[in-house]
């Protein structure tokens, strides 16, 4: 199967549309217990200063764990945090968002 460009770049701009995070929003507020510790998961290049903007956006106790790609182009970023409620999952996603490359999964 061949995918071209165009379709994936809208299906990652349709990722960050704002309904969808208010969808996620509902959802984390009705199935999640808060505080609880929540898994954030992205996909960005392999390069040093995307990990660091992301990085900058945990405290430091968060839990890490990248894996990379078979070709070492990309990496996916595991990050489990403490959080205290839904509407800081969504900030904490949004931040990641504006990062230029990283896709939010």
């Amino acid at each position: 199967m061949v995918f071209t460009k165009q379709p994936f770049i809208k299906l990652i701009l349709s990722a960050l549309d704002p309904h969808n995070f208010d969808t996620l929003r509902e959802h984390l507020t009705r199935e999640i217990t808060w505080p609880s510790v929540y898994m954030f998961k992205f996909i960005a290049p392999a390069e040093n200063r995307i990990f660091a903007m992301l990085h900058d956006l945990f405290p430091q106790q968060a839990d890490f764990t990248n894996r990379h790609s078979a070709g070492g182009k990309y990496v996916s970023i595991t990050v489990k945090e403490m959080m205290l409620s839904a509407d800081e999952v969504i900030e904490r996603y949004q931040k990641a968002s504006a990062i230029e490359g990283v896709i939010v999964l």
